[in-house]
């Protein structure tokens, strides 16, 4: 990685630390430098504005997710063994899935107005959807999954996840956090089983 590469990606991280202390209307490019440890004039050399900086915030963010996931189930032999790996990457830490889902929540309420952001978030899902059809695939193979509509198989397993992810931030309880992920491990399966 070069310099500019460098500072780029610490500017992204002073981004992401900014908004989960000030939100994302209240950001301001001082708060993204002061976090970064630069100079508003050094952020702005790298970058045109603050949107341009969230949009690759949000895109650096989802994509390393993306590739953490699909590196999780890279290598495992049945469907069983991937879908576990996936749900495990998904619910990869507490701290660290706090922080991410602070700051994307703040990202999709402002998706909704802002064609860029909606457009990486839905490259986003895109990508998961591709994981998680190929342990859907897997299992179909194996004779371990059902249901003939493989887009709302791969659609009913993302909700899953979403909604296991935000109702334990809603809970806010870290000892809650395993009991989620067993939760959500085990209505994929029973979807998968049982088929749409």
């Amino acid at each position: 990685m070069n310099k500019t590469e460098e500072r780029k990606i610490q500017v992204l991280k002073g981004a992401f630390k900014a908004i989960q202390s000030s939100g994302y209307h209240n950001l301001t490019l001082n708060d993204i430098a002061n976090a970064a440890g630069f100079s508003k004039g050094v952020v702005s050399y790298y970058f045109d504005n603050k949107e341009t900086i969230l949009a690759e915030l949000l895109s650096w963010l989802t994509e390393k997710i993306y590739q953490n996931e699909k590196d999780a189930i890279n290598g495992e032999q049945t469907s069983e063994e991937m879908l576990h790996s996936y749900i495990n990457a998904v619910f990869f830490s507490p701290n660290k899935n706090k922080a991410f889902y602070k700051v994307y929540l703040e990202f999709l309420s402002n998706a909704l107005h802002n064609e860029r952001f909606r457009e990486i978030n839905y490259q986003f899902h895109r990508n998961c959807w591709e994981l998680i059809s190929s342990i859907i695939e897997k299992g179909k193979e194996e004779g371990r999954w059902n249901g003939e509509n493989n887009t709302l198989l791969v659609k009913g397993v993302r909700s899953i996840i979403d909604g296991c992810i935000l109702q334990w931030l809603m809970d806010n309880d870290k000892e809650s956090y395993k009991e989620y992920r067993d939760i959500c491990f085990k209505s994929i399966r029973a979807l998968l089983t049982r088929g749409i």
